[in-house]
């Protein structure tokens, strides 16, 4: 077919199709004699723009010149075309999807409210502290990389309701916990449901969303996350005045939004890629119509069973996806930059921030546990309003911009966390008494001369009384080895003699008059964090693989995460003792502003692209697709004819928005 003939076809198909439209409102405005003067002001540039339409195509069969204009009307008519409203019923889905990100979130903010409770009552040492927090952490990335055979076996639906089941299975555990063991336990099972939603939701979403659409759903995902985080902040404020078992209502709570998603989730539909990859085809044509509403479907199915098609085909002898995806250039390189962005996103120090930011208020100076609690609550509300401005973002600068910008800011931020620590331990006070306990037992603490280095060993704690706003008689002394809470021996060995002699107990942390700067670093960090590398790395992950690597490669870079969110979480509290606080905060720095320029050479643009059409960009050697793709913003799109694919156009993606 001559490219004369396509442009007359494809015009006269878009013309019938905005024809159907004109028609349907005509109906419905005899239905409704009064209608809106917006409404009838539309519809007359709708006429309008067709009749151009329509005439450009008959003066185009009459003669070859003037294919600029017509290609010009012919993006117009298909831009008004477009502008159909996407069914609710496509937000319905995306919300109870993201309710796993929810939990995602709580289980994350509320950990660190509850581990101040649970190291008094519990009496736990650093090294089960980190342990609680990791060990959820480490089963989430085992379900995560397991989900994907999971996603492939059973569908999205199934997993989710898997997830949900075990979530709540697992607040049932943690809200009945008699000891550490049977706590252990409980954010095991938490855990295994955290990582199958965790790389479930975003491709659920990615594949039920429209195109120009997709990011700001998918973001949908992590806005839910941060809002979990910040609201199991207030649930950890308003239950930490309860004199006892505070913690279990905390953790307990997390059960109810994990019921609303299962119970929400049964009366939701399986993607429909992964219905047409099981042969389902008439049962995705009807989800497929039921998500885009009057919208035609017969492009978007095709597209999608076409490219399952060629996708089986090649793979019959090609072995385990995850071999193929390794031995194939494109996936290859797609598998790189999404488990890269995940790498960067957690030594970017993001869930250390998240689980230990009422400890790292502490260790800022702040002594009140209820205060140091609020304080976290304030940085989670901080997370999830900047995340709402990553949703609004994500369609309008791009997912390349906004990760770069993001990442850059993030870094800037760890230095100043850094220098603010520096400064607290440059005015670090002085120890000034060296009393002498029993048997020995003050050998290691009494070679400390200032608080920061007593601080920083686990076994020592700094005592001290204050005259106006200045130290005084300070002394380095053990800890006791039940509770950090207390002394083992001396002034500041019970509660009791704390009040009455007006002397204060530090573990963990040293009087200092720079506290706020912790609270500032922190806002600053997030205020970064949340638009850009919050969000981005689920959004983009969701949809650079194609469809018969997307769950593979999704489990993947879910794997990825958690296993550098492991990492993270199990060492900073023996980071912060080996490096300092303000070193391990200067590392967190370094990992940053190395993500940022790999993303730099290696993350393209996917704005406005189809997830079909996303494969192109990864063509190009790694270290060049982020660049080429960064200095033009442009894609080409086809509209398939009569079996052939016809060039539509070269332009921005906002000429198919």
């Amino acid at each position: 077919m001559s490219r004369k003939a396509n442009v007359e076809y494809t015009l006269k198909s878009l013309s019938n199709l905005m024809g159907e439209k004109r028609r349907r409102r005509q109906q419905q405005q005899q239905q409704q004699p009064a209608p809106a003067a917006a409404e009838g002001s539309a519809s007359l540039g709708e006429r309008s723009l067709l009749a151009a339409a329509e005439s450009c195509s008959s003066l185009h069969s009459q003669a070859s010149g003037g294919g600029g204009g017509c290609s010009d009307l012919e993006r117009a008519a298909r831009r008004q075309f477009q502008r159909d409203e996407t069914p609710s019923f496509v937000y319905v889905a995306s919300v109870f999807s993201a309710l796993g990100g929810f939990l995602f979130g709580y289980d994350t903010g509320v950990v660190s409210g509850a581990l101040l409770l649970l190291k008094k009552e519990l009496h736990l040492d650093a090294f089960w502290q980190e342990l609680l927090v990791s060990s959820t952490v480490g089963a989430a990335a085992l379900s995560a990389l397991l989900g994907g055979v999971l996603n492939g076996w059973c569908g999205r639906r199934a997993c989710i309701l898997l997830a949900s089941g075990i979530f709540t299975a697992g607040a049932a555990v943690l809200a009945a916990a008699q000891d550490k063991e049977t706590l252990l336990a409980g954010r095991v099972v938490v855990g295994l449901g955290i990582g199958i939603a965790s790389m479930t939701v975003p491709v659920y979403i990615a594949e039920v969303a429209p195109p120009h659409l997709r990011g700001r759903l998918v973001t949908i995902n992590t806005l839910f996350i941060t809002g979990g985080q910040f609201f199991a902040s207030v649930i950890d404020g308003a239950f930490s005045y309860l004199p006892k078992d505070g913690w279990r209502y905390m953790l307990g709570l997390s059960a109810v939004p994990a019921v609303i998603q299962f119970f929400g989730f049964l009366f939701l539909p399986e993607s429909p890629r992964w219905l047409i990859q099981k042969g389902q085809t008439q049962k995705a044509r009807r989800i497929l119509s039921l998500m885009r509403g009057n919208q035609t479907i017969d492009e978007e199915y095709d597209s999608i069973k076409n490219n399952i098609e060629e996708e089986e085909k090649e793979v019959g002898a090609a072995g385990p996806v995850i071999c193929r995806m390794l031995t194939y250039p494109p996936t290859r390189r797609e598998l790189i930059v999404g488990c890269g962005l995940q790498m960067f996103q957690q030594l970017a120090g993001i869930n250390t921030v998240m689980y230990y930011s009422a400890t790292i208020m502490q260790m800022s100076g702040v002594q009140d546990d209820r205060l140091a609690i609020w304080l976290a609550a304030v940085t989670a509300f901080t997370n999830f309003i900047f995340t709402l401005v990553g949703v609004w973002l994500v369609e309008k600068v791009g997912r390349r911009k906004l990760t770069l910008g993001s990442l850059a800011g993030t870094t800037v931020a760890l230095l100043i966390l850094a220098f603010g620590f520096l400064l607290s331990a440059q005015v670090s006070p002085q120890v000034t008494l060296n009393p002498e306990g029993p048997s020995g037992q003050n050998s290691t603490c009494t070679k400390y001369s200032y608080c920061n280095g007593c601080m920083l060993d686990p076994i020592c704690g700094f005592c001290y009384k204050l005259n106006k706003s200045s130290v005084v008689e300070s002394s380095c002394v053990p800890v006791d080895r039940k509770s950090t809470m207390e002394a083992a021996w001396g002034r500041c060995s019970n509660e009791t003699r704390l009040k009455t002699e007006e002397t204060y107990w530090a573990y963990n942390f040293c009087p200092t008059p720079y506290s706020w700067t912790a609270l500032v670093g922190l806002i600053l960090y997030l205020v970064f964090f949340a638009p850009g590398m919050g969000p981005m790395p689920w959004t983009v992950n969701s949809e650079i693989y194609p469809l018969w690597a997307r769950s593979t490669g999704n489990a993947c870079s879910s794997g990825v995460n958690w296993i550098f969110n492991v990492l993270v979480s199990l060492t900073f509290l023996h980071t912060a003792e080996y490096l300092t606080y303000y070193g391990a905060f200067f590392l967190y720095a370094g990992f940053a502003f190395v993500g940022l320029i790999f993303l730099y050479g290696c993350l393209p643009e996917t704005k406005g692209k189809k997830l079909e059409e996303i494969e192109c960009l990864f063509e190009n050697s790694l270290c060049t697709c982020g660049i080429s793709d960064s200095d033009d913003g442009r894609y080409i799109e086809y509209i398939r004819v009569k079996g052939s694919n016809y060039h539509l156009s070269d332009n921005d993606a906002s000429d198919v928005e």
